[in-house]
Formats: structure tokens, sequence, C-alpha cells
């Protein structure tokens, strides 16, 4: 698990792969805009893979986004990411 620090750090868990291509694209848009983000292996973590696929239907889909009010997307454009977290900072 890695940990890019911020202020949305706490508001946003990643959940990848290393050698995913949606994953690396959208960790480079959200590090070039300072979005942080908790980011978890599904490969090294059987608990969160387990967690992916209980929220896409069985499968184990990345990038998968949990939010810190509970809600998820699945490879969600970077600019929905932006939306939900100025959507929580303002709750």
């Amino acid at each position: 698990m890695s940990d890019h620090t911020s202020d949305h750090a706490d508001a946003l868990t990643l959940y990848t792969t290393t050698w995913c291509p949606f994953c690396t694209r959208l960790k480079k848009l959200l590090d070039e805009k300072e979005i942080g983000y908790t980011e978890i292996d599904v490969e090294a973590d059987a608990e969160a893979a387990s967690f992916v696929e209980s929220v896409n239907g069985g499968n184990r889909v990345v990038p998968t986004a949990l939010y810190s009010d509970g809600t998820t997307a699945t490879n969600p454009p970077a600019s929905q990411v932006r939306a939900k977290l100025a959507e929580l900072a303002d709750a």
C-alpha cells in the first residue's frame, strides 16, 4: 500500500494492479492535479481483491475507487474522481 499524501488521501482509496494501463493513467492524472489517494495493489492484498470483486459483480476490475462516504466507482475518469472529491469536501 502506498499513500500519496494530500488533503484527499483519506477520501480516496484506489484499488489497482501494477500492470493495468487504466490504473497508471488515472494515477498520473491525479498526481498531475496533486490529488492524494491511498493505493492498494489487489494482487498483493487478498482482502482488497475480495472487496473489489464484491462491488463489481464478482469481477476483479481495476481501477476501483473507494470514497470516504463508502461509495465506489469502477474505472472512473479522473474528472469524475475530482468532482466526487469536491462534493465530499463540501459536505
